[in-house]
């Protein structure tokens, strides 16, 4: 029986339309193994310790940039009578991915032979830590353009890790060796993030990467510990509450926007995981912005 440690499904602002969440922390003893549906980025600026990435190693301090796929089960360990502080940047795939390869970042979310990790020194990592910090305080204030911004700067920050990753990668190479079965499985993750709203299959699956029904079932369940179908609601039920916050869609048109053909399986499904039915969770969610706004207008 496979072990998967723990499945952290959400962070703060996950079921927004922009979803994305940066904050500063501490950690005195490190964090337990866990993995997760989304991306992570983290960044160093204090303190001493090391990352395990799928059972391969690095060290963190300093200039240490880190880049964790989905899935990925990673866990960090902070140096005795250290404190580690680091950047972390919770975000969702949608936030990478477009329609052309040439116009999105879709390579960032494709298993590959570059390290996940970079350790950044002198300009580069003074370039960096700019560019985090900057990230950080869009993040925490109210300035119009804020979420287009943050999605901006996401973006160079992926892309200034990526370069130097790539310059560093013939002396890292051997720290993050290639697995056959990433590269065959992350195509098929990819390709259902991308189609969950349509009609999708295991069948379709197969005919669209050439394995067999039984085959794409069992890399999908070994990838994300969930069946297809499991992964599929997943999928649709996290669009769908960023559609009962941020929109004003009815909740049928929201039913089919991702991907349920009727109302009523998506509303059954829904009060299954949410243990709400969708209207509820809207004034739920809204009720909560609500108070939390007022909290803060009042504060000033």
């Amino acid at each position: 029986m496979t072990y998967f440690p723990d499945y952290l499904k959400s962070f703060p602002n996950m079921d927004t339309s922009s979803p994305l969440h940066i904050n500063l922390n501490r950690l005195d003893s490190g964090f337990r193994p866990h993995r997760h549906d989304f991306l992570e980025f983290s960044y160093v600026i204090d303190g001493a310790g090391a990352e395990a990435i799928n059972d391969v190693t690095h060290v963190m301090k300093p200039g240490t940039f880190t880049f964790v796929l989905p899935y990925q089960v990673h866990e960090i360990f902070t140096e005795q009578d250290s404190t580690l502080v680091l950047y972390n940047c919770n975000f969702s795939m949608d936030l990478l991915m477009g329609p052309g390869r040439d116009e999105s970042l879709n390579d960032f979310i494709e298993q590959s032979a570059l390290p996940s990790f970079v350790q950044l020194e002198g300009q580069a990592s003074e370039k960096m830590r700019a560019l985090v910090e900057e990230m950080y305080a869009e993040y925490k204030s109210a300035k119009p353009w804020r979420l287009t911004l943050l999605q901006l700067k996401l973006k160079e920050i992926l892309i200034h890790f990526d370069r130097e990753r790539r310059i560093a990668a013939p002396q890292h190479m051997d720290a993050q060796p290639a697995s056959k079965k990433s590269y065959s499985v992350w195509p098929i993750i990819h390709y259902i993030h991308l189609h969950y709203q349509e009609d999708l299959s295991l069948t379709d699956l197969s005919a669209k990467f050439s394995m067999s029904i039984s085959r794409i079932s069992e890399v999908i369940k070994e990838t994300t510990g969930q069946t297809f179908v499991h992964f599929l609601h997943d999928l649709r039920l996290r669009h769908a509450c960023s559609l009962l916050v941020s929109t004003e869609m009815s909740v049928s048109e929201i039913a089919f926007e991702v991907g349920y053909g009727s109302y009523k399986t998506f509303s059954r499904i829904f009060h299954e995981k949410k243990g709400v039915v969708p209207k509820d969770y809207r004034k739920l969610k809204r009720f909560s912005a609500s108070t939390a706004a007022t909290v803060i207008t009042d504060a000033h």
